[in-house]
């Protein structure tokens, strides 16, 4: 039995199974051939029997009954490999499931298989060694971003209905952006980390991919909660699906930065965001407040932070894995080893310090904050990270730890803060996404999800890239 993958969202799969419209060993059947046929290289590892076997059993009535669901290879799923996209462990199975992975699966869900990421989750392109290149399904020659590359890809080209994804530096916000998707990076210990947590460098958060903003709001009602594995998870939050449109947004204030005074954006970029920012500015009735900007650039030090997280994860097999490791790991691994010492550990406080007091003094003045989500439309598959913007070359001008930070510089400091964050789609620029950034207080992702509905509502963006499934 083959067929057609679901091109809507994940909610909508849902009503259609409860209304016997689809099955869903139908649905997994359509989304296993397209990923058999798919140009993305998007999913490294494909579980059909096992997954055959939850779609025949699904129970339609639970929350995500029945959907296909694809989990970044950095995400634990008992009996799966657990490689972290590395030639490393390449031959390592997971004997558990990660606390995310055990609440999907109670709430339905049909593990598919695994998607690509950066190895170790380190840089916002997805190529390794392990795996090659990811594609972009609205240009196979760009890259989806990263470390959600392979999920990023696999919703937008129309694979899977959704996907997980998790954000230590922009990793669900840069890909959202780069392939047209809806992402919400939450407050830090929104989703717990367990059972094997993972403390350092207290910036990365777990969600997901998602075509619409009610898919987001489902898997936030599923995953969220406190874990006595993770001691930095927070206290279950319910109603989120049931919530949505009913916050009160209107007279709320706001201050537009296109760059946040952090990064150097495409001027076509900016345009477009600027634009988007009034649209929501209007239609939400929110009060534009005239609020000077300028973050501290912190990318060396956003990095430097997790090497001691890298060193454990390689454990004993550093140094002599060494060959086995992307360029851009080896460089951090190298560096943590020979070069970090008490002034990295005391540069990376004074970072966190500095933009901690100064994001808390803007949200003094306002409730929410909106930027650009990348400086620019995606780059190549391959990489490298560009240090252009518009013919202007970013080393000449500001540096080097500038130029290669600016990927970063727009999302790294909501990771840094623990603030939450959305990314929206918002159109196209020389036919690739182009995305919002909406930073909000702490513990107050509902309002955002609620804003981001309203561009869902006024601005409808297009659930799959042109051509899914590709």
């Amino acid at each position: 039995m083959t067929g057609d993958p679901w091109l809507g969202d994940a909610c909508s799969l849902v009503d259609a199974f409860r209304e016997g419209t689809i099955s869903p060993t139908e649905a997994l059947e359509g989304s296993l051939a397209s990923i058999a046929d798919s140009k993305l290289n998007a999913v490294c590892f494909v579980d059909e029997d096992r997954a055959r076997e939850s779609a025949a059993g699904a129970d339609v009535n639970l929350p995500f009954g029945g959907v296909p669901v694809g989990m970044k290879e950095l995400d634990p799923v008992k009996g799966w490999p657990q490689t972290e996209a590395s030639l490393v462990f390449k031959d390592r199975i997971a004997d558990y499931d990660a606390t995310m992975t055990a609440r999907l699966r109670a709430a339905g869900a049909v593990l598919v298989g695994q998607t690509t990421a950066s190895e170790f989750g380190g840089i916002n392109c997805t190529y390794t060694r392990l795996h090659g290149a990811t594609s972009n399904p609205y240009d196979l020659a760009r890259t989806p971003g990263g470390s959600s590359g392979g999920s990023a890809a696999s919703v937008a080209g129309g694979l899977l209905p959704i996907c997980t994804g998790g954000d230590g530096g922009g990793s669900i916000r840069i890909p959202a952006g780069f392939t047209g998707l809806f992402g919400l990076k939450s407050t830090f210990g929104r989703i717990p980390k367990g059972p094997k947590t993972e403390i350092e460098p207290l910036t990365a958060v777990l969600g997901c991919l998602s075509r619409s903003v009610r898919d987001t709001a489902r898997w936030f009602d599923v995953c969220n909660g406190g874990d006595e594995y993770d001691p930095f998870a927070l206290p279950r939050v319910e109603g989120w699906e049931a919530g949505l449109g009913q916050q009160e947004v209107r007279g709320r204030r706001v201050a537009v930065s296109v760059d946040l005074g952090a990064a150097v954006v495409a001027s076509a970029v900016g345009d477009k965001v600027e634009e988007a920012a009034d649209l929501l500015i209007k239609d939400a009735g929110l009060t534009r407040m005239d609020v000077p900007i300028g973050l501290p650039r912190g990318g060396l030090e956003w990095a430097l932070a997790g090497t001691a997280s890298l060193l454990v994860g390689l454990g004993d097999l550093y140094p002599g894995c060494e060959s086995e490791l992307t360029p851009e790991i080896m460089l951090a691994a190298n560096i943590a080893t020979n070069h970090y010492n008490l002034d990295t550990a005391k540069n990376i406080e004074a970072f966190r310090r500095q933009i901690i007091v100064q994001t808390a003094q803007i949200f003094e003045q306002v409730d929410f904050i909106v930027c650009a989500t990348n400086p620019d439309v995606a780059f190549g598959a391959q990489g490298p990270m560009p240090t252009t913007i518009d013919g202007v070359d970013l080393i000449a001008e500001h540096g080097f730890e500038a130029a290669v930070g600016n990927n970063g510089a727009l999302t790294i400091p909501a990771n840094t803060t623990g603030h939450p964050a959305v990314a929206i789609p918002i159109g196209l620029v020389d036919g690739l996404p182009v995305s919002l950034q909406i930073m909000g207080r702490r513990h107050a992702e509902q309002l955002l999800l609620d804003l981001a509905r309203i561009v869902e509502l006024e601005r409808p963006w297009p659930l799959v890239a042109p051509g899914a499934p590709s």
